[in-house]
């Protein structure tokens, strides 16, 4: 998983896959999602992501403990 964050154009992008995407879709205005051919979610791409997401140049990456 790849994360960026371009202060200059504001966009957050969430990169979940390295495989091509075949379709876009906007979730909700200027929220973006891409999916590979299988239906598959490739991607997540936030515009104006320092209106919406606290601090977007902050990430916080938790694994959760399996159940055992």
């Amino acid at each position: 998983m790849k994360v960026n964050y371009d202060r200059e154009t504001d966009i957050l992008t969430i990169i979940f896959s390295g495989t091509l995407v075949a379709e876009s879709d906007e979730d909700k205005p200027g929220v973006f999602l891409d999916y590979d051919e299988k239906g598959n979610l490739v991607s997540l791409e936030i515009l104006d992501a320092s209106q919406r997401v606290n601090v977007p140049s902050k990430i916080e990456y938790q694994v959760s403990p399996t159940a055992g």
